[in-house]
C-alpha cells in the first residue's frame, strides 16, 4: 500500500509517517517508481505506536515495542525490553500520583485554613435586592 492509503487505515497523518520513517521507527521501502510502499506489518507497528502514545508513552519510549514487532513476535509486548517499558512507565505514573496528591493535600490544607478564619462562616456573593 502506498502512505496515503497507511495513513487513513492507521488514522493518522502522512506527515506522521514520514515522521516515524526519520527515526527510524517505520522501514522506508520505496517501489521501483520511488513511491513508498507499505504491508499489513506497517500498519501493525503504526498501531503500536499509536496506541503507546495514547497511553502517554513517549515516541522514543515506542522504540521497544517496535523492535519486538520488527523481530517477528506476534505482538510488540512479547519482549523482555517491551515489559521494562511498561514497568517503567507504571513508575513514571505512580511518581506523577504521588506529586499530584501531595498538592492536592496542600489545596486542601489551605481550603480548611481558609474557612476556619471566615468569621461566622462565607459570605453571601451577592444579594437579592428587592
Amino acid at each position: 500500500m502506498r502512505i496515503g492509503e497507511l495513513a487513513e487505515r492507521a488514522g493518522v497523518s502522512t506527515r506522521t509517517l514520514r515522521y516515524y520513517e526519520s527515526r527510524g521507527l517505520l522501514p522506508a521501502r520505496r517501489a521501483v517508481n520511488g513511491y513508498r510502499v507499505y504491508d499489513e506489518e506497517d500498519l501493525c507497528l503504526v498501531t503500536q505506536i499509536r496506541a503507546l502514545q495514547e497511553f502517554g508513552f513517549g515516541l522514543d519510549e515506542t522504540r521497544p515495542f517496535v523492535e519486538c514487532l520488527q523481530a517477528g513476535y506476534p505482538s510488540g509486548d512479547s519482549c523482555p525490553a517491551s515489559l521494562d517499558g511498561y514497568r517503567q512507565k507504571i513508575a513514571e505514573l505512580d511518581a506523577l500520583i504521588g506529586q499530584l496528591q501531595s498538592v492536592r493535600d496542600q489545596v486542601n490544607t489551605q481550603l480548611v485554613r481558609a474557612e476556619a478564619e471566615l468569621p461566622g462562616g462565607p459570605e453571601p456573593r451577592c444579594e437579592m435586592r428587592g
